[in-house]
């Protein structure tokens, strides 16, 4: 199953964000073992830098970024990408891009605690709780 994670998810994780870092960290450890093919925007990696950098320091972020990139696959965006964002119905630009770039690596779908930013994806659309009983079954 290939899943694309928003931002949200790999940042409850980062930042110890309760009541969020369980299931987050569970999908995670799915990701590495093996069992979910994880992906991530290239933008969630710069966008998780710039947070973790300003919350926990350089050292954190670039070790952090290190550690993500051992175990996801990053999803392109590029200027056709960017196009197809504008034109979207998802209305947060960030989320056109994140979404149009899952579809375009043809994922199964995506994970996130703002399914409601996504209502107009055609990918399958799970919240980490979703994603974990999917696992389960």
């Amino acid at each position: 199953m290939k899943i694309l994670f928003d931002t949200n998810v790999i940042l409850d994780m980062m930042l110890l964000r309760e009541p969020f870092l369980k299931s987050s960290a569970l999908l995670l450890a799915e990701v590495e073992r093996k069992h979910i093919d994880g992906f991530v925007c290239s933008t969630t990696i710069t966008t998780i830098h710039y947070l973790v950098e300003k919350t926990k320091g350089r050292k954190v972020a670039l070790s952090q970024i290190e550690n993500l990139l051992k175990i996801f696959q990053v999803t392109v965006v590029d200027k056709s990408c960017l196009e197809s964002a504008l034109n979207s119905k998802i209305t947060d630009f960030e989320d056109a891009v994140l979404n149009e770039s899952a579809f375009r690596e043809r994922v199964d779908g995506i994970v996130t605690r703002n399914g409601k930013d996504f209502k107009y994806s055609k990918l399958i659309i799970y919240n980490p709780e979703e994603l974990l009983q999917v696992l389960k079954s």
